[in-house]
């Protein structure tokens, strides 16, 4: 049985995300907390609260389907990756009359949690 969650439009850049998410690519639901929650990065904050709604989504599931072997310490993070959003375009003034643009870019997660058989 297998869970996701999403989580789009996040402004924060996919590169940062992706470094916290090989961290926790293929361990224990429990143990990927714990490094999510030991990790200081900003990405972590997301990534909390997204590994929690994956977690939730499959017990709720295991619960509506009647699922009697169903144990949530069973389950793992088997995939997990990130996508580039849309990116803002922005600006900032610049001497002589010049421009930089600022590029703001976003991110869209998704985690996938399953059962170890």
């Amino acid at each position: 049985m297998e869970a996701r969650a999403y989580l789009k439009y996040a402004r924060i850049t996919p590169r940062k995300v992706c470094i916290v998410l090989d961290l926790i690519r293929g361990k224990q639901v429990d143990e990927a907390m714990g490094i999510l929650k030991n990790t200081r990065r900003g990405a972590s904050e997301y990534l909390i609260k997204l590994l929690a709604s994956a977690t939730a989504n499959a017990v709720n599931y295991a619960e509506t389907h009647n699922i009697a072997d169903f144990d949530k310490s069973n389950l793992y993070v088997s995939e997990c990756f990130v996508c580039p959003g849309p990116t803002l375009k922005r600006g900032q003034a610049r001497g002589r009359g010049g421009f930089d643009r600022l590029l703001k870019r976003t991110s869209h997660m998704t985690i996938v949690v399953k059962t170890k058989e």
